[in-house]
């Protein structure tokens, strides 16, 4: 087995019906020439329209890297806790058994077909949703199902992992937003006050 180098990111900004805004095209384009440094091998986006439109901006990028879609990277929650924190109970609101047991099988494919090492040396590009992105995090730190609650991501925030044989995966970024100007960092979060 050969390393797996995966470029996982957020989708950019969209608009409540779920198409791109004009910030998050923006977004996109500006992530794509960070990417284009990197020997890419594939896109792989959410089945969903503003990561497919991402995805889209990405490839038009990156000239002879294929754009596919993989259904493990969909919106949902991956992990519903049988002990919901106080912070998240109206959030988990409503959630059924049915509902959660949907959800964990999505997470268990997710990492199943991404969260390893790959045949031989690859380099892609997630374009997904702040939850798959907070549960591939969670899952490289082997930390317990719970912990995916309150790890953030920024559109087009990027995170980088990589998966070696016999070997720990590495994080060797998380949120980083080094590509966007100040205007275009923190979409997605709740107003705050950021670093």
């Amino acid at each position: 087995m050969a390393a797996r180098h995966l470029y996982v990111v957020r989708h950019g900004s969209a608009d409540p019906f779920g198409e791109l805004t004009e910030e998050g095209r923006r977004q996109s384009e500006l992530l794509a020439d960070r990417l284009a440094a990197l020997p890419v091998d594939a896109v792989w986006h959410s089945p969903l329209s503003r990561a497919v439109r991402s995805a889209r901006i990405i490839g038009e990028r990156l000239p002879g890297v294929p754009v596919r879609e993989a259904a493990e990277l969909v919106d949902h929650v991956p992990h519903v806790p049988e002990e919901i924190p106080p912070a998240w109970a109206g959030f988990f609101d409503g959630y059924d058994a049915a509902e959660a047991a949907a959800g964990a099988r999505i997470a268990d494919a997710l990492v199943e077909r991404f969260a390893r090492p790959a045949e031989t040396e690859t380099h892609e590009v997630l374009v997904t949703h702040a939850y798959q992105v907070a549960w591939l995090v969670r899952h490289a730190l082997d930390a317990p199902p719970a912990r995916w609650l309150g790890l953030g991501c920024g559109n087009t925030a990027l995170t980088a992992i990589s998966y070696h044989d016999g070997a720990a995966p590495t994080i060797l970024l998380y949120n980083d937003m080094g590509h966007l100007p100040p205007g275009l960092r923190w979409t997605g979060f709740s107003p705050g006050v950021r670093p």
